[in-house]
């Protein structure tokens, strides 16, 4: 979608899909925009227009808008707990202080019964993946085009706002934790962790080649089901939201009345003016029903009236979903940033065993 309405569901699909992306493009390389073409005489950095450029700007390009925002974020969440840890006294806690309360004494509890070693790193990256992953997931509540169109206003054509649905970042999370894996298994156990991939489960020099594939196919597992699960259930999530944004956007205009008034009205293009009319005459007939100047059956059938011609009874049912799915999705996101946790304090414990 290069223009502000997308010409078909495929493009309106992609367009949400497609990341703000920093990288270079090849000496050589034809770009094409409104205007016309051009054929690179350079290698040339720059912001891509199209998933064309985003592929042909390799594996170095950069998502800026999942960089920005998780960067952002993360931001947000040193600085509120940051707030909170000065405010803190010894007294009974209340507002947001207690809230944060909460969530500290909750991850202490979790990492307590899930993390077996010693190492007082662990619980303070715990609440840090928590918290950090959940800001980034409840990013998915805001409706799909709100960032995106304000965004568009000021020129950035692209934007997706939620950072988990990137694989790059999740991954990049996923391969900090099994980076630290590692360390702890090299620190804690030495020789023994090579002892661990080679010898186990078959304690018998002979049974080293399958004994070390199986462990290693064991160990590389951790970090992409790690990275791939949250980033999988949070893209079905984004998709399932712009699917009914969809739906929404194509019912606002499907009424019995509402094509024809807009065409006459208007030309071709729906016009939100003609909404706003629709929504204040539905205001005033729900405002004459408090004021009892009209019954409540009228009231519905009015209302009902008015929608229908606005398309509004399309509308509401698209706008239904949206809010049935977000109350759903707020446990999807609440839960996968917990997984996460405690996948990663499991793993970190398991690297803090000396016996395999």
């Amino acid at each position: 979608m290069s223009g502000e309405n997308p010409a078909s569901t495929t493009e309106y699909i992609q367009h949400h899909l497609q990341n703000l992306v920093y990288g270079k493009l090849p000496e050589g390389f034809e770009r094409h925009s409104e205007v016309g073409g051009e054929v690179l005489s350079a290698d040339t950095w720059t912001m891509a227009h199209g998933a064309s450029e985003v592929a042909a700007m390799g594996f170095w390009a950069i998502h800026v808008d999942s960089m920005m925002w998780s960067i952002g974020l993360g931001i947000i969440f040193c600085w509120m707990f940051r707030a909170a840890a000065v405010r803190a006294t010894t007294g009974v806690p209340s507002g947001f202080l207690n809230f944060v309360e909460l969530v500290v004494d909750f991850i202490d509890g979790t990492v307590k019964d899930s993390f077996q070693g010693h190492n007082k790193m662990v619980a303070p990256l715990a609440l840090t993946i928590f918290v950090w992953i959940f800001l980034m997931n409840l990013m998915d509540l805001l409706p799909v085009d709100l960032v995106p169109k304000l965004l568009m206003l000021a020129g950035v054509e692209y934007q997706k706002i939620v950072p988990s649905t990137d694989p790059n970042i999740t991954m990049g999370m996923a391969l900090g934790v099994f980076v630290l894996m590692l360390y702890y298994n090299i620190k804690i156990k030495g020789v023994g962790f090579i002892k661990e991939l080679t010898m186990h489960p078959f304690n018998h020099w002979a049974f080293i080649p399958i004994n070390l594939f199986m462990e290693l196919v064991g160990l590389l597992a951790k970090p992409f089901s790690l990275g791939l699960r949250l980033f999988g259930n949070m893209y079905a999530g984004e998709m399932i939201f712009i699917l009914i944004a969809m739906m929404f956007a194509a019912g606002a205009g499907t009424g019995l009345l509402s094509g024809g008034l807009n065409a006459q009205l208007f030309g071709e293009d729906t016009s939100g003016i003609f909404w706003l009319v629709v929504f204040i005459l539905v205001c005033v007939v729900c405002w004459l029903n408090l004021k009892e100047k009209i019954s409540t059956g009228r009231t519905v059938l009015l209302t009902l009236g008015l929608l229908t011609v606005a398309g509004g009874v399309f509308a509401l049912g698209g706008g239904l979903m949206q809010w049935g799915w977000a109350i759903f999705h707020i446990l999807v996101i609440t839960l996968q940033a917990f997984i996460f946790m405690v996948l990663t304090i499991v793993y970190l414990s398991m690297a803090h065993e000396e016996d395999h």
